[in-house]
């Protein structure tokens, strides 16, 4: 174990051996195994936006098994997905690759303002399939935010007893926030406070714009001179809030877009301090071998063998 991910551990004092070591385990996985850095492949793209959306660009992804392999080829710390895609490939892929099952999702058939996903599996579902960790979607700003906080709390509880990991999607969205709010900076850095304050010990949030959505909380930027012109500082300002940069705290890749595009974001998300990504839809949509090279340029810029 490097110094790094001791270093990483010891900030989860209150958790029991279990859930440390399944810490480590996603921290010692995968091509930046030791590095303090995670990069994930989520695919609950097909619950969350539909098999077309999804999986049309490229369809070996109709194919759980693509996925499973797609991740561990590419040298991620982990995949992610909701319960049908874990069991599809559990045994094949058993202790290969530490997996990451979605606890709740939600879909597009009735997409609300106010989003409440539903609990679609189980913390003794994860304990089955030989996960490191559960993962649970809340929607700060949301008028069904205190139900979601409810059920994660519970989650939480069960799966550090059992020893799990709790890696928590901390997503603002609700009709009292404009688009622009849902990645504002002032929010994005509430939803990571909100996520460690819930027990979580891996938040995802989505890189923060410069916009600020709350009159409030303007003037506190203001007052304090809270610096937020770069991507990266506005990193390094959503990581401090997550109790000084003592949760880990990736990023999402969001919608396709263009690679250097994508890859100025790592780089802000490694200047500023965050941990790492968490990419989905501009993995795998490419072919094979062009995710692949799209992952490993990542990895590169995460290792700090390519600037």
């Amino acid at each position: 174990m490097t110094e790094r991910v001791r270093e990483i551990l010891s900030w989860y004092e209150g958790d029991n051996p279990g859930t440390r070591a399944n810490i480590a385990r996603l921290l010692n996985s995968g091509r930046l195994a030791g590095t303090g850095r995670l990069v994930i492949l989520p695919v609950d793209q097909g619950f969350e936006h539909g098999p077309a959306r999804s999986f049309a660009p490229n369809p070996s992804g109709y194919d759980p098994d693509y996925h499973f392999q797609l991740a561990l080829d590419a040298g991620c710390n982990a995949y992610a997905a909701p319960l049908g895609f874990i069991e599809a490939g559990a045994d094949t892929f058993l202790d290969r690759i530490p997996t990451i099952l979605k606890l709740n999702n939600h879909d597009v058939l009735h997409d609300e303002k106010d989003p409440l996903s539903a609990v679609t599996s189980s913390v003794d579902d994860a304990l089955r399939l030989g996960c490191a960790a559960v993962g649970f979607t809340i929607y700060p700003g949301s008028s069904a935010a205190q139900t979601m906080y409810e059920q994660l709390r519970e989650i939480t509880k069960e799966a550090k007893a059992k020893g799990l990991a709790v890696v928590v999607w901390s997503y603002p969205r609700g009709s009292d926030l404009s688009k622009a709010g849902e990645t504002a900076v002032d929010v994005v850095a509430y939803a990571a406070q909100i996520a460690a304050q819930l027990g979580a010990h891996i938040i995802k949030v989505k890189p923060p714009s410069a916009h600020i959505e709350l009159a409030d909380a303007q003037k506190a930027y203001q007052r304090y001179h809270v610096p937020i012109d770069t991507l990266a500082e506005r990193i390094r300002h959503v990581v401090q809030s997550a109790f000084n940069s003592k949760r880990i705290v990736i990023f999402s890749g969001g919608p396709a877009k263009g690679d250097e595009e994508f890859f100025g974001e790592v780089r802000a998300i490694r200047d500023g301090g965050g941990f790492g990504s968490i990419i989905g839809r501009n993995s795998f949509q490419r072919t094979k071998e062009d995710g692949l090279r799209f992952l490993d340029t990542v990895m590169s810029i995460y290792e700090g063998s390519l600037q």
